[in-house]
């Protein structure tokens, strides 16, 4: 049986209603009632595992899953060994360097050598830097990144923006876009390769409804 990563969050919705038009259906998981975390669609052609958005490429990386649902973000921070298949064309957002509104700095070059940098993007900050030449010194947060510059402890972050809303209340702007992000299909190399459990049609149908919705 084919076994599909989902994840939990605002990514949920959609992926469930992109899996209906290929005739899978999981939409009990977004019945509040319901806390399985693991549960078989009704044509008995599929599962679905519901974890955090962070844990889907881990889960098809390491075999348990062989098709998952997960921001582009994601598989930049974590740079799992999946094959990418399709881009599903929703969760749009961008990864983005901001800084207090009130500061002199306007382009991430102006920030101090070997200053801060708080972001839970660890991997895709120290990269961006890198490139810039520019040492920092990149501090791990996973809640309310946004405190880091307005209580003096960064100069700057590095945190996914939507509507750019969380920002502007809290008195922070952007200064550069690292790279766009939107939701990707991904894969277990080998399982895809071997097209077990009908995963070719299934990926085909996901990837013509993605088309279709363009």
């Amino acid at each position: 049986m084919l076994t599909i990563a989902l994840p939990k969050g605002s990514l949920l919705k959609d992926s469930i209603q992109l899996l209906q038009t290929v005739g899978l259906d999981f939409s009990d998981f977004l019945d509040s009632s319901n806390r399985q975390l693991q549960i078989v669609e009704p044509t008995g052609r599929a599962q679905g595992l519901l974890v955090r958005a962070w844990d889907v490429p881990v889960y098809v990386e390491f075999g348990q899953a062989q098709l998952g649902m997960v921001g582009y973000d994601v598989i930049r921070e974590k740079k799992p060994k999946v094959a990418q298949l399709a881009d599903l064309g929703f969760g749009g957002c961008h990864l983005s360097v901001a800084v207090k509104a009130s500061s002199s700095y306007r382009d991430p070059i102006e920030l101090p050598a070997h200053g801060r940098v708080a972001s839970k993007f660890v991997n895709c900050a120290r990269d961006y830097f890198g490139n810039l030449d520019l040492p920092v010194e990149i501090v791990p947060l996973y809640g309310s990144v946004e405190l880091g510059p307005i209580t003096g402890m960064s100069e700057a972050i590095v945190d996914l923006v939507s509507t750019g809303r969380t920002l502007k209340e809290n008195g922070l702007i952007e200064i550069a876009t690292l790279f766009e992000s939107t939701t990707r299909l991904v894969a277990h190399p080998l399982s895809y390769r071997l097209g077990s459990n009908n995963i070719a049609e299934i990926v085909e149908g996901l990837r013509a409804a993605t088309l279709q919705a363009v």
